[in-house]
């Protein structure tokens, strides 16, 4: 007789495996909108280790849209007024040789929130506290995921305790969001490009009042220092609180471990000068890059770093797991509620794969391979005046090099015009005009509300008059799909250079133009292409990156 505790099955409409950010994230999203989710983390409490701390203007509206954007800038744990900036410098935090890096405040006023800094534990607490808040999402710490699978009817998930508590989740959907090393896509079979870079990374939690007392003056959070010998992988240094804890990687010789690391020697010579510390943490990574080679199978998706990872440059990594929370959330309502179509599930690989694929060939690897080249031409021991130029080429280059980075769905199966060639990448610029495929800038409706809020149960129809709507109206009540439809200002519809736009619940541009469009145009937004669309329904969308 088997002494095995025997398997608890519960029911539900999307199961997810992993509680962390981007998990938490998607079932508030579901939940929220009445959709029975359970989670499953083995986890009781967030892992008290300070990553993932610079969340983007877009990843904030995400907050604000999941209920939870004001606790989250009260969870902060620097004082309001302590910058969230910082420094590229070279050398060191204190070499004369530094300039402001990634001021994403440049790009402030294309978002309706501003960014915000803080450590992902205190990111994860509040999403948690949001989480409990609804009622139809069930969350089961403690739990291992061991097996998932799937048959035409439904997913599943078979996860046990340490105890020997058994569980069977059955699902509509399932998503694995369980990280680099996800379960969920393993088992189900999806590949991944892998490239390794050869890099062991250390990763340091410290603190120390005189090293704070160091860095005061320049009154930043964090700093990347180029050292010439780190072949253009970065030393960095980041803040945790205002409490003198910092956290600092950087590439290390193989082999190094926390009995051989001499951590006293990296530190002092990243910082430029000598002071004491106390370690809190201390551990070791290996530098990679990984992306599936689709985000779903059949009933089965991936989120996060199951979907893709990359070294942590730029602060990316957090936000684009947001992003596909936010991309993969809504399409699982329109399947769950009857309104979508029949490819509206498949574009959710086909438009957030290729922004990651973007994001880390032209951003992340491409930030790698610049600065080895830099330090490898440029010394100012061997020629400053050449040293001088080209580094303030580089300051020159910082703003520039926020603008571009514009995730976008140009090329999406989901729209009905775009550039021939064109698909969905990470590199586009900021602007007011609405472009379909794009993110909408902020605006103002007539009644005084603002465009962004009231837009993520379904679609919005924004227009100067609500006349010559009702065909569209017509189609969405047939389909079960929630269409709104909102009056915009003049000067909004004079910024977003169109008379109507209709946008989807991620505030991703369905369609742009100057009259409503026809019910094929909405068609294709929710993964039910036409044979043909009427030229007098098309706008024509020309590419951020064609000057023509």
């Amino acid at each position: 007789m088997s002494n095995e505790a025997p398997v608890r099955t519960i029911s539900t409409q999307v199961a997810i495996v992993g509680g962390g950010p981007v998990g938490i994230a998607l079932a508030i999203a579901l939940g929220q909108h009445g959709v029975r989710c359970c989670v499953i983390e083995r986890h009781s409490a967030p892992q008290q280790v300070p990553k993932g701390q610079n969340l983007t203007q877009r990843t904030m509206e995400h907050f604000r849209s999941w209920g939870c954007a004001t606790e989250l800038r009260a969870a902060r744990t620097m004082r309001a007024d302590r910058p969230i900036t910082g420094w590229t410098s070279y050398g060191s935090i204190l070499g004369e040789h530094r300039y402001p890096w990634m001021p994403r405040e440049e790009v402030g006023a294309f978002y309706a929130e501003a960014n915000e800094r803080l450590p992902q534990y205190r990111t994860e607490s509040v999403l948690r506290t949001r989480l409990a808040e609804l009622d139809s999402v069930t969350v089961l710490t403690g739990f291992t995921a061991e097996e998932v699978g799937q048959s035409s009817e439904l997913a599943w998930v078979a996860a046990t305790t340490r105890d020997g508590e058994r569980i069977r989740i059955e699902a509509q959907f399932l998503v694995g969001c369980d990280g680099a090393r996800s379960v969920v896509r393993t088992q189900t079979g999806i590949g991944q490009e892998r490239s390794d870079v050869e890099r062991l990374m250390v990763l340091a939690v410290f603190r120390s009042t005189e090293f704070d007392e160091l860095v005061e003056p320049l009154d930043i959070s964090f700093a990347n220092v180029l050292n010439p010998t780190m072949d253009g992988y970065w030393q960095f240094f980041g803040r945790v609180d205002d409490r003198e804890t910092w956290f600092f990687h950087c590439p290390v010789a193989p082999g190094t471990d926390t009995e051989n690391i001499d951590l006293s020697e990296i530190l002092h010579s990243a910082a430029g000068a000598s002071f004491n510390f106390e370690i809190e943490h201390l551990g070791f990574w290996e530098l990679r890059f990984e992306l599936a080679d689709s985000y779903s199978d059949g009933r089965i998706f991936i989120a996060g770093d199951a979907a893709h990872s990359h070294p942590p440059y730029g602060g990316y990594g957090i936000n684009t797991g947001f992003e596909d929370a936010a991309n993969l959330a809504w399409k699982l309502i329109a399947e769950i509620e009857g309104w979508a179509g029949p490819d509206l599930l498949a574009s959710y690989s086909a438009e957030r794969r290729p922004v990651f694929a973007s994001l880390r060939d032209r951003f992340i690897r491409r930030s790698i391979e610049v600065d080895r080249a830099f330090l490898q031409n440029y010394s100012p021991a061997q020629d400053p005046d050449a040293f001088t130029e080209a580094w303030a080429q580089r300051s020159f280059g910082t703003a520039a090099e926020v603008d571009s980075y514009e995730p976008n769905y140009e090329g999406s199966p989901l729209l009905t015009s775009s550039i021939p060639g064109a698909a969905p990448g990470a590199v586009g610029a900021h602007l007011a005009r609405a472009r379909a495929g794009h993110h909408l800038a902020p605006g103002e409706l007539a009644d005084g509300g603002a465009v962004f809020d009231g837009t993520t149960i379904g679609f919005t129809l924004l227009t100067l008059q609500q006349a010559g709507a009702q065909e569209l109206v017509d189609q969405a009540a047939e389909w079960g799909l929630p269409l709104r439809i909102a009056t915009m200002t003049a000067d909004t519809s004079l910024a977003y250079e169109a008379e109507v736009v209709l946008l989807r619940p991620d505030h991703f541009v369905a369609w742009a133009g100057d009259r409503v469009p026809g019910a094929e145009v909405l068609g294709y937004a929710v993964g039910r292409p036409a044979t043909s669309i009427p030229p007098s329904n098309m706008t024509q969308t020309r590419s951020v990156l064609d000057p023509a």
